[in-house]
């Protein structure tokens, strides 16, 4: 069973249906990453139709607790990104 999915499968899979070369697959990919990544930033939310949306969420520190060794600590402020699949993914995959 497969866990992972790296860049370079995922430029592999673009160079053998595309045709392109393996340095255009790699640079296409990065700029598609680097402008989700902006937009999440810049908009706190990115909608991919027929895909699903990523969120930009914010969570406050709050006190945690380590399950192993009961020892409590603080859990730092920080944005976590969030997805939520579209009504068509959800259906494609369980087709």
């Amino acid at each position: 069973m497969r866990i992972n999915l790296t860049k370079k499968e995922i430029i592999n899979s673009i160079y053998m249906q595309m045709g392109f070369s393996k340095k255009i697959c790699e640079n296409l990919l990065e700029d598609f990453f680097l402008i989700l990544l902006e937009e999440l930033i810049k908009n706190k939310k990115v909608k991919i139709s027929n895909f699903g949306t990523f969120l930009l969420r914010y969570k406050k520190s709050r006190l945690g607790r380590n399950p192993k060794t009961l020892e409590k600590s603080i859990i730092s402020e920080r944005n976590v990104i969030l997805f939520k699949s579209s009504k068509e993914l959800k259906k494609y995959i369980n087709e």
